[in-house]
């Protein structure tokens, strides 16, 4: 294994972690079946400033992860 390889392992490591940790630590969707059809609670002030929450940081930050995770990958095989 080279030095790249090794770098770009640990990057996928800390990556997947942050994915783990961070879906884990979202919460369920309340709404359920509602959200669907057009119902719920997206018209009031928290669902206008959604990213500005701790929900809205923690779905950025699984997107981010997501993200580097599947570059990460992606790097790995052709290295």
């Amino acid at each position: 294994m080279t030095s790249v390889q090794i770098i770009f392992t640990i990057l996928m490591l800390i990556a997947s972690l942050a994915l783990i940790v961070s879906v884990l630590l979202q919460k369920g969707d309340a709404e359920g079946i509602s959200a669907l059809t057009g119902g719920g609670s997206s018209n009031s002030f928290f669902g206008k400033n959604k990213s500005k929450t701790i929900e809205g940081k923690l779905a950025l930050l699984t997107k981010a992860s997501a993200t580097a995770f599947v570059v990460l990958g992606l790097i790995l095989i052709f290295v």
